[in-house]
């Protein structure tokens, strides 16, 4: 999940409970470091993440379009974006559900949730909803939810099996995960808390309740990409 709570937060009595909650994991970050605190695997601040994930060289090798249409995204859907970041992915998922469907921008960083909230409403996307996730439970306001997409996201999680069977208990009847990752993820020597293989993501869906279904040749090879379903 993309960024981390930042060590300068001022609290305040009109502040929503949750981001009280957040101050406090903040102050915990500061005294004992993020990377124990967090349960999550190369932070960064939200302003990093921010001009990291709106390169726009990097989001023309998204593919965006080819994304939504190889999930059959249509108006009404409900999606969880995971690890949404900057709203990269949020905003044309928006799009494509109107003018009755909803996404819910998940991010555990207040900060990165508060950016999506006023890029969204900038834009005039009104259905898309920033939600302040936790480190092991993405916290959604509904248990409906048509899609769950994460985008090199998971090898971010720490506890990625819970996370995902948590995960599970938010999907409708026939929610799918979809889940992109980059195969270079696995060659980083100095990185091996992040490594995964598909493989194991495939137990982990399975633990979950969930089996492929789909895998997309979108990305030549640099990333792999596959949907679940539910037996």
């Amino acid at each position: 999940m993309a960024g981390t709570v930042k060590c300068n937060v001022e609290v305040t009595n009109g502040m929503r409970h949750e981001r009280i909650c957040a101050a406090v994991l903040a102050a915990f970050v500061c005294a004992f470091g993020a990377s124990t605190a967090a349960g999550q695997l190369g932070a960064r601040s939200a302003q990093e993440w921010v001009d990291l994930l709106d390169r726009p060289e990097r989001v023309e090798g998204l593919r965006i379009d080819e994304v939504i249409a190889r999930l059959g995204l249509e108006p009404g859907d409900v999606v969880a974006d995971i690890g949404a970041g900057a709203g990269t992915f949020s905003l044309p998922f928006a799009r494509a559900v109107s003018p009755d469907g909803t996404v819910y921008a998940v991010e555990v960083d207040a900060e990165l949730v508060d950016y999506i909230d006023e890029t969204a409403d900038a834009r005039g996307f009104g259905n898309v909803e920033g939600v302040l996730g936790e480190f092991t439970d993405p916290a959604l306001p509904s248990q409906d939810i048509d899609v769950a997409f994460f985008h090199d996201v998971l090898h971010h999680v720490e506890d990625r099996a819970g996370y995902l069977r948590n995960l599970g208990r938010y999907m409708g009847p026939n929610g799918r995960i979809a889940i992109i990752e980059g195969a270079g993820h696995n060659a980083r020597p100095d990185q091996s808390e992040m490594h995964m293989t598909l493989e194991q993501v495939h137990g982990w869906m399975a633990d979950a309740g969930f089996e492929p279904s789909e895998e997309h040749d979108l990305y030549g090879g640099d990333k792999w990409f596959v949907v679940y379903s539910r037996p």
